[in-house]
């Protein structure tokens, strides 16, 4: 399972950035750059959830 958050985490970051290019600066909430922003707020959350995940499975491993 380390390796599975591991990888999907890297997979977060490659969308997470692949969103960054795809904003644009002058008109931030138009167009495209409001679906990048929105996948960009979803990412970080499943960031959030991946870790939580991780830190739960340490956790059971411990009190075993």
């Amino acid at each position: 399972m380390k390796v599975f958050t591991y990888v999907m985490l890297a997979i977060v970051a490659a969308l997470i950035v692949l969103n960054i290019t795809m904003l644009d600066f002058s008109n931030l909430f138009q167009g495209d750059s409001l679906v990048a922003i929105i996948g960009i707020v979803a990412l970080l959350c499943a960031v959030c959830i991946l870790l939580i995940y991780r830190t739960s499975k340490l956790i059971d491993e411990k009190t075993q």
